[in-house]
C-alpha cells in the first residue's frame, strides 16, 4: 500500500511514520507514504499557496493551481484512490477503512487556512472524508487517524492481522477488556475464566463483555448490531 499525502506541512506526516508500528511496516515493505509539498508547485516566488477570499470574509483560501499541479504530478497507480480531508466529508469509520486497505494507493488532500479554492474539488473530484463533526486547524492529523486505521488492516502491519479483526468496530461491538500480569494489583483480580485455558468459555466470556459494554458505552450501536442479527 502507497500513500501519496499532499501537504503544506510534511514533517507532521513524517515524524508520526518514524515510530512504532508505522515504522517497521515501512521498514518492511508493508507500507509506503510520501509527501507531496504543493509550495513545491506554485508559480509565485514567494512560495505562496494561498490568497484571500472573493466576497470578503476572514481567513485565507487554498488556491487551485498549486494544489492541482501538485496532484497532477503524483504518478498514480492503476488502483487507486483520492481523498479529501475535510469537514464535509462523509463520517470515517471502519467498514471505510476495510474498502480503503483493498487499494494499492491512496492519495490524500490535506487543506488548512479556510479551506480548498471550490475548483480543486471540481477538477480533481476526491472522495471527500471526515473524521469527526468537529474543526481542526489542517488535515495533517485526519489523514494520519485514516493511515493509521486503513495501515492495520493490511497484512503483517500488527504482524497478526487477528488482533484488527479483534479490534472495537470490527463486528460492530466495542472490545473485550484485556489483562495481562499481575493477575492481582490494588485488590482487582483478572476473572478466573481467563486462566482456565478453556477457549470456548473464553470466547463466550469476551463475547458477554463485548455485548455489555456496547450496550453500556455505545447504545447507538448496539441497537445497529441487534437489528443485524
Amino acid at each position: 500500500m502507497r500513500f501519496d499525502v499532499l501537504t503544506l506541512f510534511p514533517e507532521l506526516i513524517d515524524a508520526h511514520m518514524s515510530f512504532s508500528i508505522m515504522k517497521r511496516a515501512i521498514d518492511e515493505g508493508i507500507i509506503d507514504v510520501h509527501t507531496v509539498d504543493p509550495r513545491d508547485y506554485t508559480l509565485d516566488k514567494h512560495r505562496k499557496v494561498d490568497d484571500t477570499p472573493y466576497g470578503g470574509g476572514a481567513g485565507m483560501v487554498l488556491a487551485p493551481q498549486p494544489y492541482v499541479d501538485a496532484y497532477e504530478g503524483v504518478k498514480r497507480a492503476k488502483n487507486s484512490i483520492t481523498l479529501m480531508m475535510t469537514p464535509q466529508g462523509e463520517p470515517f469509520n471502519d467498514k471505510i477503512s476495510d474498502e480503503l486497505a483493498n487499494y494499492e494507493q491512496i492519495v490524500i488532500l490535506c487543506g488548512h487556512y479556510e479551506g480548498f479554492d471550490e475548483r480543486i474539488r471540481e477538477i480533481i473530484k476526491p472522495r471527500e472524508i471526515s473524521i469527526g463533526d468537529f474543526v481542526l486547524t489542517g488535515g495533517e492529523l485526519p489523514a494520519l487517524c485514516l493511515i493509521d486505521s486503513v495501515s492495520r488492516k493490511i497484512e503483517g502491519t500488527l504482524g497478526k492481522i487477528e488482533s484488527a479483526h479483534d479490534d472495537s468496530f470490527a463486528d460492530g461491538l466495542l472490545e473485550y477488556p484485556q489483562y495481562t500480569k499481575p493477575r492481582e494489583y490494588r485488590g482487582l483480580k483478572v476473572p478466573d475464566v481467563l486462566l482456565n485455558g478453556n477457549h470456548k468459555l473464553i470466547e463466550e466470556f469476551r463475547l458477554e463483555q463485548k455485548i455489555k459494554r456496547t450496550q453500556q458505552k455505545r447504545p447507538d450501536l448496539w441497537e445497529k448490531w441487534v437489528n443485524r442479527h
